[in-house]
């Protein structure tokens, strides 16, 4: 049944490329992010392993959340690796179990998407008249950016 929330069909189908795309960010970085707690290795191997954790369970957590918001809107979340590797703009890098490597690589992940929930912000709110996703995006975007806090702590 067609979603009546107030958003034209055409915004909320663009509204809901947009999610996809960060949707997709989300999985790679997610999998980088499990990826680097499979494979840490130091003297601080337990801190960084439940640290990585953590990281990835929330990344997790935003991955239901914004497929469900997709859903929300009236349109299907994509949920096949090879699509989500086609729309995302992350890029992932070669193994590696050097702490600041990683460290480096996750930060540079957190701050892209940062940059684009920012740019989509308005968008969202001006373009395609739709507040509730604005709004969804900024504390996503804040989420991402106390996470990149964290990580550019151990960079210090």
């Amino acid at each position: 049944m067609k979603a009546n929330i107030g958003l034209s069909d055409k915004n909320s189908k663009e509204v809901s490329n947009v999610l996809n795309k960060i949707l997709a960010d989300e999985y790679l970085l997610y999998t980088k992010t499990r990826n680097y707690h499979w494979n840490i290795e130091g003297t601080n191997f337990t801190e960084m392993h439940l640290f990585y954790e953590s990281q990835y369970t929330q990344i997790d957590e935003t991955i239901d959340e914004i497929a469900e918001r997709v859903r929300q809107i009236g349109h299907y979340a994509q949920g096949r690796l090879k699509d989500f590797v086609k729309q995302s703009q992350l890029v992932e890098q070669e193994y590696t179990s050097d702490q600041k490597s990683q460290l480096k690589n996750l930060l540079d992940d957190h701050e892209s998407i940062i940059r684009f929930l920012r740019l989509h912000i308005d968008i969202f709110a001006d373009k395609y008249k739709d507040a509730g996703n604005a709004d969804y995006v900024t504390g996503l975007m804040e989420k991402h950016e106390k996470m990149a806090w964290f990580l550019r702590s151990y960079l210090k």
